[in-house]
């Protein structure tokens, strides 16, 4: 089958076309061939020789997908052989075909474009188990979410609103940041010229703040926080090193979390896939979180898709078409 790989880590020129065997279907996976794959930031640090596929993970990058079922592993039975599914996968979505824990895929009825499902797993999986699970969101708090135009953030702004959460957000610019309020924020804030730290104060605090910023903003997530808050952290772009206050997380009661999503056992992302299932997935369904679309590329230009990535000003995600 026809892929990309890694050659060596490095830029977007490390992103090689390769030809691979079709992988087999072991206990518990189905083989799925993909109509397309999302491009997500782990892909980058993985091409980079800084994100490591966990054991066992195929080395090819490509965190998710969306295709059709074509082969069961042993001891499936969730599934068929012609089901249109999205996937969370472990790695090998840069390709015409993947396995996936079958526990891992979500159904994708005829009106969702693959196109637009192929987009959503990895943020989904990620803003529901961080947003929702670890910080407990509820309906009528205040949600501020920076990166607010990314694939995670424009994915946790639908949700968070649609869960009827009032929803604040961070983006690069004003245009970007008008995009996250069309699609659910309350006030879009341009990180380069507005101080979220005093929007969020004088609206009361932000009772959950989902930041992929890291180390320079943690100072200033606490102060924007408010009584009771809490801080899940997913990413460290700007540095994994902060120093904390310990006085201002005691007096007023604040929580700091986090996790990364691909290390997590195969069962606990099942229970996330089934809590999605129930709670997240009929809202997609109604077409109250879709994901922006950003560019589509062919296959063989994940090297571009990358590009595009890290030049920024992408908004929502970039999908990949064997």
């Amino acid at each position: 089958m026809r892929a990309v790989g890694i050659g060596r880590p490095g830029g977007p020129e490390a992103l090689v076309p390769v030809s691979r065997p079709v992988p087999t279907p072991g206990p518990g996976e189905v083989l799925l061939r993909l109509a397309y794959a999302g491009v997500n930031r782990p892909d980058l640090l993985q091409r980079a020789g800084l994100y490591a596929p966990p054991p066992g993970a195929s080395d090819l990058p490509g965190l998710e997908g969306a295709g059709v079922v074509e082969a069961l592993g042993p001891g499936v039975t969730e599934w068929s052989v012609g089901d249109r599914v999205c996937a969370l996968l472990p790695g090998g979505g840069y390709a015409e075909k993947a396995l996936a824990p079958a526990a891992h895929c979500l159904p994708v009825p005829d009106a969702l474009p693959l196109r637009e499902a192929a987009a959503l797993p990895e943020t989904l999986f990620t803003v529901w188990g961080n947003v929702f699970v670890r910080a407990g969101l509820r309906p009528g708090e205040r949600f501020l979410v920076h990166g607010g135009a990314s694939g995670i953030g424009t994915t946790a702004i639908q949700l968070a609103s649609a869960w009827g959460a009032r929803v604040f957000a961070t983006a690069a610019g004003p245009e970007r940041a008008r995009a996250c309020e069309s699609l659910g924020a309350e006030r879009g804030m341009d990180r380069h010229a507005e101080d979220f730290v005093a929007l969020l104060s004088a609206e009361g605090g932000a009772d959950v703040i989902l930041d992929m910023v890291g180390g320079p903003y943690l100072p200033r997530n606490l102060q924007a926080l408010a009584e009771d808050g809490r801080l899940v952290h997913i990413a460290f772009i700007q540095g994994p090193k902060a120093e904390l206050d310990l006085n201002l997380l005691m007096r007023r009661r604040l929580t700091v979390t986090g996790s990364t999503l691909r290390p997590q056992s195969v069962e606990a992302k099942a229970r996330l896939r089934d809590a999605i299932l129930r709670d997240a997935w009929p809202l997609v369904l109604a077409g109250r979180v879709r994901p922006p679309i950003a560019h589509e590329l062919p296959l063989e230009q994940a090297a571009e898709a990358h590009r595009l990535l890290e030049a920024g000003g992408v908004v929502g995600k970039i999908v990949l078409a064997p």
